[in-house]
């Protein structure tokens, strides 16, 4: 019983940080989310029940919100783990020059996620002295130039897909190359004894030996790609729901601060909304897991 007291009092700090700083928010947000007409100013509000939800289902902008942030975690997700594989994969078979390559690689992960943004920018947007370098290369190969930061929808998307891979990747390829570090070689010598093919060898051995990792890439991605903002504000600016270009935490943020700020109720629904998404993907993925996954 003593030791029992000792080991609540060690994590009592803890226990106490994540109560003040994480349940009570979670809870507090909850009340919010069914409180009807809330006044910021006075603290009141008209009622209780589910209006809040209804109105942000009905929201043209948050439908436009999920449809973009669905889009880009459909896309993104499976691109960027499946590059980030192929990467590793040459980065592995390189042993002299790999860490070099790494750290190359790496680069932008620790490059500020605004000043990344700000190149893109300048490498798709069109301006009244330049077409971006981009169109410049399309129009070289004999193409038709787009304005890819205040153009058609698709080019946007394009853009917005094409920089979040860009960004994430880096991440994906130092986690993949230590984990096929980290496979058993032993493996691979006893496969090449017994004459067994390059792609049997990695559908048979080195998938199943990082699909830990794999699993752990596409989890994070998706609640990642879910979270997705400041990507989008880098890219098109602050006003995101004039670009067509917001996610469901823009749409939160804007109901909060932004020009429809002052309604924390809204904000609230969209925000747990997105939690339950969040929540019943993860939960598909642990479920697919339990078959897929080599522990």
């Amino acid at each position: 019983m003593k030791t029992q007291w000792k080991a609540w009092l060690y994590l009592l700090p803890a226990v106490a940080f994540l109560g003040v700083f994480m349940v009570y928010p979670l809870v507090d947000v909850l009340v919010y989310s069914f409180e009807e007409g809330y006044n910021f100013a006075s603290q009141s509000y008209s009622g209780v029940g589910l209006f809040n939800y209804s109105y942000v289902l009905h929201d043209p902008y948050f439908l436009q919100a999920v449809k973009n942030t669905f889009l880009i975690v459909i896309i993104t997700v499976p691109l960027s783990t499946g590059l980030a594989l192929l990467i590793s994969l040459g980065l592995s078979s390189i042993r002299k020059l790999r860490d070099l390559f790494q750290t190359v690689f790496f680069l932008p992960y620790v490059t500020n996620t605004l000043a990344v943004g700000l190149v893109f920018m300048i490498l798709f947007k069109k301006t009244a002295y330049t077409d971006g370098m981009v169109n410049l290369l399309i129009q070289f190969f004999g193409g038709t130039g787009v304005d890819f930061i205040e153009g058609p929808y698709w080019a946007k998307m394009f853009v917005m897909c094409f920089y979040t891979i860009w960004v994430v990747m880096p991440f994906k390829i130092l986690i993949l190359t230590s984990a096929l570090a980290s496979v058993n070689q032993v493996y691979y010598n006893a496969a090449r004894i017994d004459g067994t093919p390059r792609w049997r060898m990695f559908t048979r051995i080195t998938l199943p030996m990082i699909s830990p990792m794999i699993f752990y890439l596409v989890i994070t991605g998706f609640i990642g790609a879910f979270k997705a903002y400041s990507d989008e504000v880098a890219l098109f600016g602050t006003n995101l729901n004039a670009a067509g270009m917001n996610t469901i935490v823009g749409y939160v943020y804007d109901m909060l601060y932004g020009n429809s700020g002052g309604y924390p109720s809204f904000a609230s629904a969209a925000a747990l909304i997105l939690f339950a998404i969040v929540f019943t993907i993860t939960c598909i993925n642990l479920l697919i897991s339990r078959n897929n996954v080599q522990y």
